[in-house]
């Protein structure tokens, strides 16, 4: 996350005229992929479970996209990314040798998504960014994940926007229009902030810095 080029310092982005920055989540502001390796290994210790944690964790990641294309296309209603992942994971426990699971444990396992870890920066970074801007999530993860995951880590969010409210995942215009419209700001008043190209190209292409 480049909060410290934000934030102040030399070579500082033009932020002049930006009111507020909206932030991809996942692999932006937390590491998704160590977060569900390191509970998956403590779910194999506890269950004597022999599972190669990192695989699992890119290959649930790998349905992200591909589930999200099915409800793009009117394939599946809309469904929110806590239902898409747990069809991803009854998917992969058969392939994981997790059949074990009860019920209960398979959706423990499938919130590991609201307890992700921020990057070690991620947070002081927030915090000199929420002193200047209103700062917020625009993920595809639903309000409800959103709102633990910042609860369980500390991330300092003044609201939260998820592509939920717009019924339109990410990169769909709609996903980020809404967000705008909620924070009652012109475009170009909110600045969108992601490690990924396609975030910010399809952010641009509706006017967002």
């Amino acid at each position: 996350m480049s909060a410290r080029r934000l934030a102040g310092g030399t070579g500082m982005a033009d932020l002049r005229g930006i009111r507020a920055l909206t932030f991809d989540v996942f692999g932006t502001v937390v590491d998704w992929r160590k977060s569900i390796v390191d509970e998956g290994a403590q779910l194999g210790r506890e269950r004597g479970l022999q599972v190669d944690w990192g695989r699992f964790a890119d290959e649930w990641r790998g349905h992200y996209g591909p589930s999200m294309d099915r409800v793009r296309r009117g394939e599946l209603p809309w469904t929110s990314l806590d239902g898409l992942h747990r069809m991803a994971l009854d998917a992969l426990i058969p392939r994981y040798g997790l059949d074990s699971l009860s019920e209960a444990d398979r959706d423990h396992v499938n919130r590991v998504w609201h307890r992700l870890r921020p990057w070690p920066d991620a947070i002081p970074g927030l915090a000199r960014l929420k002193a200047r801007f209103v700062i917020a999530p625009l993920s595809n993860g639903n309000v409800a994940l959103l709102t633990n995951m910042a609860k369980a880590a500390g991330l300092p969010w003044d609201c939260i926007l998820s592509a939920e409210l717009a019924r339109a995942y990410k990169p769909d215009p709609k996903a980020y229009t809404t967000a705008v419209e909620l924070l009652g700001l012109r475009p170009e008043r909110v600045l969108m902030v992601a490690a990924h190209a396609g975030d910010l190209q399809a952010a641009r292409s509706v006017g967002m810095r």
